[in-house]
């Protein structure tokens, strides 16, 4: 595959680094709850549509979708590719497990070496705690 800079779709100009990440919810205030107070995430802005927060280079967006409308629904409850970097996995999840956090197992070495855990958030979002 070809690099932005290389790309003839892409001569005079460059995209990226990546701006925000997006989930989707079917109720924003629950979501946003947990995002600012379980997880410190600093919040940037809230409506009754959409969170927008700070974590570290890339924002959070937090959209509210239509569970009643199909194409929507598709976009919540489901696992979202995202990871959060921890120092000490074992800590954070005795942690929030105690807090009522939902894991889906406890934490997993993997086979390059770090380790994971699943958990979910208020709309069913599977997101992953990492330790590198």
């Amino acid at each position: 595959m070809p690099n932005a800079a290389s790309s003839p779709t892409n001569e005079t100009f460059t995209v990226g680094p990546l701006n925000a990440v997006r989930l989707f919810c079917a109720e924003v205030a629950p979501a946003a709850d947990f995002y600012r107070d379980v997880l410190g995430l600093k919040e940037l802005f809230r409506s009754d549509d959409a969170a927008m927060f700070e974590s570290g280079q890339v924002g959070l967006l937090i959209e509210k979708g239509d569970p009643d409308d199909a194409e929507e629904a598709e976009l919540i409850g489901r696992f979202a590719g995202i990871s959060f970097p921890v120092d000490d996995i074992a800590d954070v999840y005795a942690a929030w497990s105690k807090a009522g956090i939902r894991f889906h197992g406890e934490p997993e070495r993997q086979p390059w070496g770090g380790t994971l855990a699943h958990f979910d958030d208020p709309a069913g979002n599977t997101l992953t705690l990492v330790q590198a």
